[in-house]
């Protein structure tokens, strides 16, 4: 036996010993399962980025990133088996984008879907379908086909129907208002911390609270901002960082506002309860969660009956099956 045909079955050999480990690591985190209630669906796609419960449909949303599009899984009362989910927007001319954060405007029956080009951060944009019929309201071109590479990542919206999209790659947040027009952009110096590293994935998570202000989270800095909003547009806004005690929050995705001083800070390895007494001007981080599915990779939180759930965007399995993880604090 040639010494090139043993180094090559070593090599072979060192490189099936060496991937089995992750791979047994996976099987080991799919097995253990978490210890609080836990939605599970079959779905069409591998990767779902966000998940809403619309209280008034009985049914959580769920938005595709892989390919664009909206799904709805209804859960069954007294009935433990895994759910389906079923498409209800799949729009052809925005085939290839990922539809990313969503968000639900039940006093204008509708759902907000921040779209956005996955890989190639060229295109951005803020779909509005009617809740009941899945009719498309309008379709806001946030960058167009720019040079300057953009990524529509989450949206919110004030009392009077406008919605605030964050710009992970840009560092911005685009206002549309409530027919869909484009009206203004809000910037600042300090949603660029310094450090490229700090700004591979910028502005992220972001919710409007009921006293006026957004509260928006810069995901790989951990910085948590506090956006007061004028009429005057984007040279009135006033923007501040809120000092955070008790732990970070960098790696935060997505956010919740559970109460006016309570939000949830979705994101990995685990999720965060943070609490504020003095109208956000600080925040202390005074609860965390982890599913043990850190391999699923937390996204997005929202409240169904007073309980917390944690959307994952990965799935797993020939039927690409999904889990929303109750989270207890």
């Amino acid at each position: 036996m040639s010494p090139s045909f043993c180094s090559a079955r070593f090599s072979v050999a060192l490189f099936l010993v060496i991937s089995a480990v992750p791979i047994a690591y996976l099987i080991c985190l799919e097995r253990a399962a978490p210890y609080t209630h836990v939605f599970s669906y079959h779905s069409s796609g591998f990767f779902r980025e966000c998940a809403k419960w619309d209280d008034a449909g009985r049914r959580f949303l769920v938005s595709f990133m892989d390919g664009g599009g909206i799904g709805e899984v209804v859960p069954r009362d007294g009935d433990s088996d895994v759910l389906d989910e079923v498409t209800v927007v799949k729009d052809a001319d925005l085939a290839g984008n990922a539809s990313l954060g969503i968000a639900i405007d039940r006093d204008r029956n509708r759902l907000l879907v921040a779209v956005a080009d996955l890989l190639g951060n060229r295109y951005s944009a803020l779909a509005a379908y009617e809740l009941s019929t899945w009719r498309r309201i309008f379709l806001a071109e946030l960058s167009g086909h720019s040079i300057e590479k953009s990524f529509a990542d989450d949206v919110a919206i004030d009392a009077h129907g406008n919605a605030y999209v964050t710009d992970a790659k840009g560092s911005k947040i685009w206002k549309v208002d409530v027919s869909g027009e484009l009206v203004s952009t809000i910037e600042s110096p300090l949603f660029t911390p310094p450090g490229w590293y700090n700004n591979l994935v910028a502005l992220n998570g972001i919710v409007y609270h009921p006293d006026g202000f957004l509260i928006v989270i810069h995901t790989f800095s951990g910085l948590l901002y506090k956006i007061n909003l004028t009429a005057d547009g984007d040279d009135g806004n006033k923007v501040s960082v809120i000092q955070v005690a008790g732990g970070t929050l960098r790696f935060g995705d997505g956010l919740e506002l559970l109460s006016p001083t309570k939000i949830v800070v979705a994101g990995s390895p685990s999720a965060k309860l943070i609490e504020s007494s003095d109208g956000w001007q600080t925040a202390t981080v005074t609860g965390w969660f982890n599913t043990g599915m850190v391999h699923r990779i937390v996204s997005s939180a929202t409240v169904k009956e007073g309980k917390v759930y944690l959307n994952h965007i990965v799935g797993f399995g020939s039927k690409k099956r999904h889990i929303l993880v109750e989270a207890v604090f």
